[in-house]
């Protein structure tokens, strides 16, 4: 501690089959801010009532409590006072019941760039709005936040998570959560445990020791236990050692269950759960989403066959009820419609947090900031123009609005600014969206829905879509269409130019894609998977010779049969998700490259605006390569720029580190992330000085993929990832084998000068039980106020186990004017110096000498300490 546009025709009604006692995912319904945040005070002893009611149930309604009401939401049973809750998505924002499209929300910062802000303060505060979020899409639990570990640079959804350190990651978890449960929404902390990657994610066995497994990757789970109390943990979908985690009698029933006594609800991640008994036993206690698969009847079977219990049964459905009393009690009021919540107040603290993040890699020559006054300023590159705001998957929405780093920085300058793209970077087309009109002459795609797989008889429902991102996994109307349905999507595509344009599509069933009715690509039976998050084809393209201003219609032919083909055999199913996507682009007229080096010679300073997006990081799938997109064309563009204007500021828009050969050619970097619905405003405010930059690295960023500590256990081979790096990720690693990153962990520059001062210790010697406060003295001897990051790291002298060369155990985020001095004061306790000895399955302190490091990044530390455990001693939570 220390002292310091959804589309009005979207049907509302989808979800599965079976879901019948649930209401409604509604319509977006506009309302403006009219409430300051509202205090929820939350009754004591929620399992006490929660007990009462499973006591008034039948053996029945037990066990129809342990398998989710639909795709989003619990069972509910009003007859005894047992309302339904419901449950959103996720990390960076509440989008509500509709995957892609759905109801306008608060787009936050993504996680790695929340952790690069180190201010637990700060993710309290995005806890809270988060909690009035999530209220205005009335659900009563977030998925969040995501803690798994960034094991190496190429997992899909580093972005999403914190760090590669389990202590910052753990802390700001906990923040985060505190903020939202006090708010009365619940938490749900995943993945419960070693999902370090997406490459077969489902059924992928993560074999790692007992040591690492502790001290590393159930770390962050245990801090936030400890300290803030997740109402909920959603167990991950991968196999540990051997076992998946949703039936892992480890990690479920002896760590988290008994030895951390954990009092809270544990939830399968979607699609799951793996069995019936085991899953049981081992503390899963309620599956999502909706499925007849291995519950219901097989939980009464395995209980006639003495498999399980009814204590069993009444532990989880005891805990389900627990959540549902945590969040809403005995509300039986109709779910309230999804809406708006369009607050100045989370506006401003997501610019806050924007611009906290935002990290200041290099600046020679102090070419930033950028004189807003003088300067003529070259924007250029592909992230330039356009909202790349989040990764893709479980964590994107549909924000209120976004901001454009072109618009913000011409907000700012007060000169001419001039803009040219540089090169495209495109995993697929872009959405064909912003062309398309539907049937009646607006913009969007008609869908029409057909009762089973074979387009028969006339269509059952018929809905407008305004995004040809049309994936239907959890949105197409089966409760009207029922679990077998085909559909005919149809749009006119106009384009603004004549040329040779390309049309992609991509397929999740059987479909067929038709141009002004010719069969142009017949999916009907691919077998070539693409990446995309929910099952899809690869992404194929046809070029059509088109005429500026003349539409040329698209109609795809659709079913939700599962493929490929050997998939139906593999998963026991014929039908699963459908639909398609659909994207466009024109063909190119102008040599972007000499349009970028000619608008940078031509400026005073150019900045180039480069990185990823959702189709290159997601949920889903891993990327293949650290090096920027697509095929080196971004890192030709930066090298012809800086050859062109040494004055040259490179931003980076990434969720994870990526390689940068030039990186000694160009004086100033700023790693940008995801920074949500103000990133334009954030960078703007950064690159002219308006705010001083304060992020620091979470996670080392590496010369070269080779140097990775996962590099030769990634992605794993048969289906087996060897965490072979042991306890050695991150920074830890870089400290072993004694090799230079090309930023390391805690790194970030700011705008003034920051001087340390000798810390101190309050006491020479660490016992049980007690604690020793260091107190250090920071100087900002700059000129303009900043804030710096004090990071403290232990070496352990001597151990009778091999352990990190120093591991992250406190930091503090200051705030300085220029000129100031400050004194922070950070306590260390027994968790500052233990590691786990599988030897006696206890955590343990020592007998020895630490050394105490304070620094400003794992590479620079400043001043050191010590001080010594006199006597070993032991403990287990």
């Amino acid at each position: 501690m220390g002292l310091i546009d959804t589309s009005p025709d979207l049907d509302p009604n989808a979800s599965p089959v079976g879901s019948i006692d649930t209401n409604t995912t509604p319509d977006t319904e506009f309302s403006p801010p009219d409430s300051p945040f509202q205090q929820i005070a939350l009754p004591k002893n929620k399992r006490f009532l929660a007990r009462k009611k499973l006591a008034t149930l039948t053996l029945e309604e037990k066990v129809s409590l342990l398998t989710a009401a639909d795709f989003w939401r619990t069972k509910s049973i009003p007859e005894k006072n047992i309302p339904a809750v419901k449950t959103s998505d996720g990390p960076n924002g509440a989008r509500g019941g509709i995957f892609v499209g759905g109801t306008k929300a608060a787009l936050f910062p993504c996680g790695i760039s929340l952790a690069a802000t180190w201010n637990k303060d700060l993710l309290y505060q995005v806890g809270q709005h988060l909690a009035e979020e999530a209220k205005a899409r009335s659900a009563n639990i977030l998925l969040a936040p995501t803690v798994c570990l960034h094991r190496h640079p190429l997992g899909g959804r580093n972005f999403e998570s914190f760090s590669e350190d389990p202590l910052l990651t753990g802390k700001l978890a906990a923040q985060y959560i505190s903020g939202l449960q006090e708010r009365g929404v619940a938490a749900t902390i995943k993945h419960f445990v070693g999902n370090e990657q997406e490459t077969n994610r489902l059924t992928i066995d993560t074999k790692v020791t007992e040591r690492p497994l502790r001290e590393l990757y159930l770390r962050p789970f245990e801090i936030a236990v400890r300290e803030a109390k997740p109402w909920a943990i959603m167990s991950s979908y991968n196999l540990v050692n051997g076992v998946h985690a949703d039936m892992n009698m480890h990690t479920l029933k002896d760590v988290l269950r008994e030895e951390w006594e954990y009092d809270g609800t544990v939830i399968s991640d979607w699609g799951g759960v793996n069995s019936t008994v085991e899953t049981l036993l081992a503390g899963c206690d309620v599956e999502f989403p909706f499925s007849t698969k291995w519950r219901f009847e097989k939980v009464l079977e395995a209980l006639k066959d003495g498999k399980i219990t009814e204590a069993d049964i009444n532990r989880a459905a005891e805990n389900v009820l627990t959540l549902v009393e945590r969040t809403k009690g005995s509300d039986l009021a109709a779910e309230a419609a999804e809406r708006e919540d369009n607050r100045e107040e989370t506006r401003n603290l997501i610019r806050e947090a924007g611009v906290q993040g935002l990290t200041l890699l290099k600046n020679e020559g102090s070419i930033l900031p950028i004189n807003p006054r003088t300067a003529k300023v070259a924007v250029i590159g592909p992230n330039a123009n356009r909202a790349i705001a989040g990764g893709g998957g479980s964590a994107s929405l549909n924000p209120y609005y976004t901001t454009l780093p072109l618009e913000s920085i011409r907000k700012v300058a007060h000169q001419a600014v001039t803009y040219a793209m540089g090169c495209h970077i495109h995993k697929w087309l872009p959405v064909a969206s912003p062309f398309c009109t539907d049937k009646t002459g607006k913009q969007g795609v008609t869908i029409e829905w057909f009762k089973g797989d074979k387009f028969k008889g006339s269509p059952i429902v018929t809905q407008r879509r305004t995004n040809t991102d049309l994936f239907l996994w959890d949105s197409a109307p089966l409760a009207q269409v029922g679990p077998e349905w085909s559909a005919i999507a149809t749009t006119h595509v106009t384009p603004t130019t004549t040329g040779k344009h390309t049309i992609s599509y991509m397929s999740v069933g059987p479909g067929r894609l038709f141009v002004d009715g010719a069969l142009a690509l017949d999916l009907w039976d691919w077998t070539e998977e693409g990446e995309a998050m929910f099952d899809g084809s690869v992404d194929y393209l046809v070029e059509v010779a088109m005429t500026a201003g003349k539409a040329v219609e698209l109609r795809v032919e659709m079913t939700n049969e599962l493929r490929p083909l050997a998939k139906q055999k593999e998963f026991n199913m014929t039908h699963k998700y459908g639909g398609c996507r659909i994207g466009f682009k024109e063909e190119d007229q102008i040599d972007y490259l000499q349009e970028a080096v000619d608008a940078a010679r031509a400026a005073d300073v150019a900045v180039v605006i480069v990185g990823l997006d959702a189709e290159w990081e997601s949920e889903g799938y891993d990327r293949q390569t650290m090096d920027l997109p697509s095929d080196g064309s971004q890192d030709r563009l930066i090298e012809a720029v800086v050859a062109a204007n040494p004055r040259t500021v490179v931003v980076n828009q990434s969720g994870s580190p990526v390689t940068m050969p030039w990186a000694g050619r160009v004086p100033a970097i700023v790693q940008a992330w995801y920074q949500g619905q103000e990133a334009g405003n954030a960078l703007a405010d950064v690159l002219f000085g308006l705010e001083n930059p304060s992020g620091k690295l979470p996670c080392t960023f590496p010369k070269r993929l080779e140097d990775t500590p996962a590099y030769h256990n990634w992605p794993g081979e048969n289906l087996e990832v060897l965490y072979g790096e042991g306890l050695y990720i991150g920074y830890k690693h870089y400290d072993r084998v004694n090799v230079a990153p090309l930023f390391p962990f805690g790194h970030g520059l700011s705008y003034t000068t920051f001087e340390y001062g000798r810390p101190s210790l309050s006491s020479k010697v660490l016992s049980q039980g007690g604690s020793i406060e260091l107190i250090v003295g920071i100087s900002n001897i700059g000129e303009v106020t900043g804030s710096e990051t004090v990071q403290v790291y232990v070496r352990d002298e001597k151990s009778r186990l091999p352990r990190p060369e120093k591991e992250l155990v406190a930091f503090e985020k200051v705030t300085l004017e220029a000129g100031e001095t400050k004194h922070v004061r950070i306590m260390l306790d027994k968790h500052a110096v233990g590691y786990y000895d599988t030897a006696i399955q206890r955590w343990i302190a020592e007998e020895g000498r630490f050394e105490v490091l304070v620094g400003a990044s794992a590479r620079d530390v400043k001043y050191s300490a010590s001080f010594e455990v006199k006597e070993s001693f032991t403990w287990i939570f």
